[in-house]
């Protein structure tokens, strides 16, 4: 990762605003709700919620959060990962696979070693040690979708 960066929004706050434009439009989720959480994390720089950046010079390439819940039935299973993307031209060169590192390591210095992520993929999360959890229901969802757990020892 030498030509990127890894931010947490917490630590670099004016990336606040252009972060939640990005993730809702990668994402659909209301912009608003991309900045309420974001705003949230800013207060104190706590755990929960967390966003980050993989940034190119000043370009976002990639993000991804940490928040309660992403959306499902399972409420007990938290915190979850949620809208990890990467963009398309910088896919296959570890971007999304380090940002899981760092933020599995940075939740893990707040005191946090299981985190949980909700997802539609197979045999990508299991590389950066993931495993396969359960079925979940998300909201509004007819089918049930995977849950992932990860334990950062």
């Amino acid at each position: 990762m030498n030509a990127y960066r890894i931010i947490n929004i917490c630590e670099k706050p004016e990336w606040k605003d252009r972060a939640a434009q990005w993730f809702h439009d990668k994402w659909k989720i209301p912009f608003e709700l991309y900045q309420e959480s974001i705003a949230a994390s800013l207060t104190g720089c706590d755990a929960v919620p967390s966003w980050y950046l993989c940034l190119k010079d000043d370009t976002i390439i990639g993000g991804m959060g940490v928040i309660e819940n992403d959306f499902h039935n399972r409420k007990d299973l938290t915190p979850n990962v949620c809208a990890v993307y990467t963009e398309e031209q910088f896919r296959r060169q570890g971007i999304a696979g380090n940002l899981l590192k760092y933020v599995c390591k940075d939740m893990k210095e707040k005191g946090i070693d299981t985190l949980y992520l909700l997802t539609d993929h197979t045999g990508f999360y299991e590389r950066y040690g993931w495993e396969f959890f359960c079925m979940v229901q998300g909201d509004g969802e007819s089918e049930m979708s995977r849950m992932y757990i990860h334990r950062e020892r």
